[in-house]
């Protein structure tokens, strides 16, 4: 048996219908099985559970650890690790021996119970396994077009604010190597979805080597904006009419331009050509003194969208800046966000295309934003153990 299948018996209860037992004979009750974790660390954190003795009860509140056999414990080096001490429970398959964490404490363990037939546990296997490798092939599909509710109101919101703590977390790394400059941080992220996606790391280092300081020097002029920018890029040719006006910048606060080669210009439009969103960037900063504390402070679509228009960008265009960028900036800041995609249309590409043809409504961007990341962090990784349509169809399959 594989380890992720205990994992996924665990994390959906499948065991309940057994009574759990402590290696020593005490009667284990599970009021939380806890969340799961899929960095480094215990299995499950944050899991609450009774331990009923002959004369009395322990109530413990902590971390699980899963393994196959007890003896993983030692192999994987959890015994020298204080990230382990907190374990309550130690939950395995088999108990060839006894465990100790790094305070040499014992660590109580369960020989975990649950449905043992083989055909059972191939078959829950397969459907904890839901995917095949493309998502055109998801097996999820075929069952999803039988009943699209299997993919749940519920579970689309615990999508969409997964996907908003995770822009969050992006948000604190810029913010660590900005020190905690919020406005140049916002600069730099603007920046890499103003790339939209073919050339979003090259415009991000275009941000990162020009520091937004030397923008609002010059912000008054169009064309030393443009110099810049473009001069960064590493895109400016010698007999630009721009190219003195750069290297006279340049000089003045010692910037590094970009290698040129980072850029893509295949089987693009022309309206995405690199050099075509760089002047529409210049411009956006010459046009907005303050953007960023604008953006910040704009209640409302048009507004959002009115502050980041700029000649030749799309409304579709803009709609993707404001999703990606302004509305994780609002949310990180504790402002209004998740109403801004609930008012706003849902995306459209591939991945919300094959959605839709799964049968899913796709209402506004707060739901195109959960399925593309219900996709990318679960259908596209395999993780289907952690996805509860795989949940869903586990319970239909059994009823």
């Amino acid at each position: 048996m594989p380890e992720i299948l205990l994992h996924y018996i665990w994390q959906r209860g499948i065991f309940k219908a057994f009574p759990q037992y402590t290696t020593d004979g005490r009667r284990i009750e599970v009021i939380s099985v806890g969340q799961h974790n899929t960095d480094a660390g215990p299995d499950f954190s944050n899991a609450h559970v009774l331990i009923h003795g002959e004369n009395s009860t322990e109530e413990w509140v902590g971390n699980i650890e899963i393994h196959i056999a007890s003896s993983d414990w030692f192999k994987h080096k959890h015994h020298t690790d204080s990230a382990y001490d907190r374990v309550i429970l130690h939950v395995v398959r088999k108990a060839d021996k006894e465990v100790y964490n790094s305070l040499n404490q014992p660590v109580t363990q369960c020989e975990l119970r649950y449905p043992d037939e083989q055909d059972y546990l191939s078959q829950l296997l397969s459907d904890a396994r839901l995917m095949d490798s493309s998502f055109a092939t998801h097996r999820c599909g075929k069952f999803l077009l039988q009943d699209p509710n299997l993919l749940t109101k519920g579970w689309k919101q615990t999508m969409l604010l997964r996907r908003l703590k995770c822009k969050k977390q992006s948000i604190d790394r810029l913010l660590a190597l900005t020190q905690n400059h919020w406005e140049q941080a916002f600069y730099i992220s603007l920046a890499h979805y103003f790339g939209f996606h073919v050339n979003g790391i090259p415009f991000e280092q275009l941000a990162i080597n020009t520091p937004l300081s030397c923008l609002q020097k010059h912000r008054s002029s169009l064309k030393q904006l443009t110099a810049i920018l473009l001069g960064q890029s590493g895109l400016l040719s010698p007999d630009d009419e721009l190219f003195r006006e750069y290297r006279f910048l340049q000089a003045k606060f010692a910037l590094q331009p970009i290698d040129s080669a980072m850029w893509k210009h295949g089987r693009i439009r022309p309206q995405n050509a690199p050099e075509t969103r760089i002047r529409q960037f210049a411009q956006l900063f010459y046009q907005s003194e303050f953007l960023f504390s604008q953006l910040m402070d704009a209640d409302n679509i048009e507004n959002l969208r009115e502050l980041l228009s700029v000649k030749g960008l799309g409304r579709d265009s803009i709609d993707v800046l404001i999703i990606n960028a302004v509305v994780p900036f609002k949310y990180a800041r504790g402002k209004q966000a998740i109403d801004i995609l609930r008012n706003m249309p849902a995306e459209n590409n591939s991945i919300i295309r094959q959605w839709r043809e799964l049968g899913q409504r796709v209402a506004d961007a707060s739901d195109s934003q959960a399925l593309i990341h219900l996709y990318q962090t679960c259908c596209q990784t395999g993780q289907c153990l952690n996805c509860d349509v795989a949940y869903q169809i586990f319970l239909t399959a059994q009823s």
